[in-house]
């Protein structure tokens, strides 16, 4: 029988990604989770930081962190919301997490970090000088991770942002984030607004369904 695996479809830039982290965190410890970057804000899609932007995101923040527990940091809220020197691009951070990934089977961590580094400490998480010193801070070996970042870089993020929007398609996952648990040859999308902010009821489900 083939290991069960939690499929996680999120966005580096995604506010509900960053409220469903606890969830993530509960299911890693029961399942193996793969990450799939959707690219909400790379390509034409990425946004300057501006009044209309920060305007849209903050009632969603509020209603996030009522939700879920997870804090929006002061830098982020009163700092990097009002830089508009700053750029949202959801490219750089998932190549990120294919490198910390490729270098050392630690992609999820990776995302969990940027999630932290954006929304907590307010730092520009599409420029490559973060991602090197978060990479840093994990443990990464710089050398590694900032040649695969490089490689990993233009075409082949593409390609998984293509393959991730595919997939989507496929298993019928209609944003971010979505998970999708696949045992043997059954795969089936689970309906998050029943497990945000409840992690323990998350991991009581997998292991129920996973007995089952």
């Amino acid at each position: 029988m083939s290991t069960p695996v939690l499929h996680y479809i999120y966005d580096p830039l995604c506010g509900w990604c960053y409220g469903a982290a606890p969830l993530v965190a509960a299911a890693r410890a029961i399942v193996t989770v793969r990450p799939h970057g959707g690219g909400m804000m790379a390509g034409a899609g990425r946004q300057a930081v501006t009044p209309q932007l920060r305007d849209y995101v903050t009632p969603h923040d509020h209603r996030i962190a009522a939700l879920t527990g997870q804090v929006f940091g002061d830098a982020y809220r009163d700092g990097l919301l009002r830089d508009t020197t700053a750029v949202f691009d959801s490219e750089p951070p998932i190549t990120a997490m294919l490198a910390a990934e490729q270098v050392a089977g630690r992609g999820v961590d990776m995302i969990e970090r940027l999630q932290v580094a954006h929304y907590v400490e307010g730092q520009r998480i599409a420029e490559t000088p973060v991602l090197l010193a978060v990479a840093a801070a994990m443990g990464l070996d710089p050398t590694a991770f900032a040649d695969t970042l490089a490689a990993q870089t233009g075409d082949a993020v593409q390609r998984h942002i293509r393959d991730t929007r595919q997939f989507m398609r496929r298993v019928g996952a209609g944003g971010f984030p979505s998970f999708v648990l696949e045992t043997g040859d059954s795969r089936q999308l689970l309906d998050l607004s029943a497990f945000l902010g409840r992690p323990d009821a998350l991991t009581d489900w997998l292991r129920t369904t996973l007995a089952a």
